[in-house]
């Protein structure tokens, strides 16, 4: 047997799975479909330079004074409630502020997700808007395999992350349908194709997509509902940042210093 065949796709349900350890040598692809790799996806689509993803608003605060007045946007929630001083993180929201712009972002499960993630060989944000890139890339870096995680909420399963995750599998197999999923990515992957013409309804009734509506969020569960509308890669940085790897933001990739006035620490270990 090749090498190659014997990498395998694996999926966690959430992000208190994650073992570091055993993510070493591993391409892993995060989901948070609401709202963070969506974010994500959305602001580097929208011509943001970065994405730097904190683990709370307290270290959001202290990365924001290494910027220049108006050089960064600092957007985060805390069990569902935007941070005070915060913008809202949400793509709609945000697609107006953050051009040219590093984007300071902080929430309850994604970013936490991203950065338990950092002993990977590689770490993808993906979402239903670019499924298809991410999944282009990481056939091409996969390591010694490829860790799908779901970053749930409040230490639950996510039927949404579950959902993306099972588009994802269907374009990366799609890609290369010889990959060996187990049986946690085969039954995200099986659920997709039993349901993949049901993104909003899966979205809008999941716990997280009726408290989002409740805000006022409709508008963005539809926008997040639609696949493969973004050809961007969101891949984190030995820094800890995450840039587009997919090419079309790679302009401002170039800018990532512009602005800082002092270095970031490494998040990797």
């Amino acid at each position: 047997m090749s090498n190659k065949e014997q990498k395998k796709v694996h999926l966690l349900f959430k992000k208190e799975d994650i073992d570091e350890r055993k993510l070493e040598g591993k391409t892993v692809v995060v989901f948070d479909i609401l709202l963070a790799t969506s974010t994500i996806t959305s602001v580097l689509e929208c011509g943001a330079a970065e994405v730097i993803p904190v683990l709370t608003g307290e270290e959001a605060l202290t990365r924001k004074k290494a910027f220049e007045e108006n050089a960064c946007s600092v957007a985060g929630e805390n069990n569902g409630i935007t941070i005070e001083g915060f913008h809202l993180p949400a793509p709609l929201s945000l697609k107006n502020k953050v051009r040219g712009k590093s984007v300071i972002l902080c929430t309850t499960n994604g970013t936490v997700a991203i950065r338990k993630s950092s002993s990977a060989r590689r770490v993808f944000a993906s979402s239903l808007l670019n499924n298809q890139a991410v999944a282009d890339e990481t056939v091409k870096e996969m390591g010694s395999g490829i860790v799908i995680i779901c970053a749930g909420s409040a230490g639950e399963f996510c039927i949404e992350d579950f959902y993306g995750a099972g588009h994802y599998l269907h374009c990366l197999l799609q890609a290369d349908p010889k990959l060996t999923l187990t049986d946690a990515a085969r039954s995200a992957h099986l659920f997709y194709e039993g349901h993949k013409d049901e993104a909003l309804p899966i979205l809008g009734g999941s716990s997280v997509g009726i408290m989002l509506e409740s805000f006022g969020l409709q508008e963005d569960l539809e926008f997040i509902a639609n696949k493969n509308t973004m050809n961007i890669v969101p891949c984190m940085q030995a820094d800890g940042s995450i840039i587009d790897e997919g090419g079309q933001s790679r302009e401002g990739s170039e800018h990532t210093d512009q602005g800082r006035l002092l270095p970031r620490p490494s998040t990797r270990p």
